[in-house]
């Protein structure tokens, strides 16, 4: 491809605004996660925690890149085949299991949103979602990538808003949690880098997007961005909800208890689709990250492309499944008993091999040369 055909949003922005699309989730979008694993923390605990799972972040993607690039891998498969030979089957099971966890999450996400927006029933909320993602996946690449744009336009648009007003409406109360003296416990270190460790796998989930990266320099710039542009809004929701914590510690949706000090209802509906979108964008990443898995095999074995019709399917069988578990456990339970356990498999089978094979195997190879078309 060539350096006209793969601009500077291409090569630098894109690849870290789909790793937040893959990141950002049900959890993260309605607060679940950000209080799971940084409030315990206390306010300056939990910016040191989200401080560094930023840090992990931008360098496990520089990291992913560049083995990416150096393998020619477009799909995590081929890009694990390369990192753990014949090992790479261990992964395939573990990201099975990612992808069973998150998707349920993100329908049980959907469905608290349109019980506590619209009073609908949770399974409404669980089947839009499902629509939603079968219907962007189907047209593969380029309409996953518009997607990804878009949604990030209105999300860090949104997220901004809600800073402003929560400032205005309830900053003496955030002034006042942050006023303790200042505490880092390893309760702020286990909970950012158990955080970053099962979400870093979205740097493979978008190996589709770095086929506009055109050298090792795109590779560690789009990187290095990566984390940042992924981790702003939880930074931002942080700080917000810090001000009512005990209140939103336990709740399935803290994002609707800090919206509710707010008493906007137009906002409140603004902010809750642009959860729904942000639902929308991950759940689409993760979906057509298999979808690009299966339709390599399928076009190796049978020589003809995996059409719009298959993906569709494919994408449907998936989240039909993953609807039913989140009706069945529900989002507080999915997240924190299974994504604890995910993130430590994901630790071993790719932070550790990657940060030492892949490094080994990077440092010894002939210098990178930018593709030409």
């Amino acid at each position: 491809m060539s350096g006209q055909a793969s601009g500077w949003f291409s090569r630098w922005l894109l690849p870290g605004l789909a790793f937040k699309a893959a990141v950002i989730g049900g959890g993260y979008a309605t607060g679940r996660e950000i209080a799971e694993f940084f409030l315990p923390a206390g306010p300056w605990g939990g910016l040191a925690g989200l401080t560094l799972a930023t840090l992990i972040w931008s360098g496990m993607c520089v990291l992913t890149f560049l083995f990416a690039r150096a393998s020619g891998a477009r799909d995590y498969r081929s890009f694990f085949q390369a990192l753990l030979g014949r090992g790479w089957i261990a992964f395939e099971l573990a990201y099975a299991f990612f992808v069973i966890i998150v998707l349920a999450v993100f329908g049980a996400a959907a469905g608290e949103i349109g019980h506590a927006v619209f009073g609908a029933p949770k399974w409404a909320g669980m089947l839009a979602l499902l629509l939603g993602v079968t219907a962007f996946v189907s047209f593969g690449n380029k309409v996953v990538e518009q997607l990804f744009a878009w949604v990030s336009i209105l999300l860090y648009g949104v997220y901004g808003l809600f800073l402003v007003l929560a400032v205005t409406t309830f900053g003496h109360d955030i002034a006042a949690a942050f006023s303790v003296p200042i505490r880092v416990g390893a309760d702020a270190l286990v909970g950012g880098g158990t955080y970053a460790g099962y979400n870093i796998i979205g740097a493979v989930i978008i190996l589709p997007v770095t086929r506009h990266l055109l050298s090792d320099r795109d590779a560690v710039t789009a990187g290095l961005i990566a984390g940042p542009l992924a981790m702003i809004p939880a930074f931002v929701f942080f700080v917000c909800m810090c001000a009512y914590a005990p209140e939103v510690s336990g709740a399935a949706l803290p994002s609707d208890v800090l919206l509710a000090k707010l008493n906007l209802p137009i906002f409140r509906l603004l902010f809750q689709v642009m959860v729904f979108a942000a639902l929308l964008e991950s759940g689409t990443g993760a979906v057509h990250a298999i979808n690009e898995r299966v339709a390599g095999a399928f076009q190796a074995r049978m020589g003809r492309t995996f059409g719009v019709r298959a993906r569709a399917l494919c994408a449907l069988a998936l989240l039909v499944f993953c609807m039913v578990l989140a009706e069945k456990v529900g989002l507080v339970g999915l997240i924190a008993g299974g994504y604890r356990l995910l993130a430590y498999a994901l630790i071993a089978l790719y932070v550790i091999p990657l940060a030492t094979l892949g490094l080994v195997r990077l440092a010894k190879r002939p210098a990178f040369q930018p593709e030409v078309s």
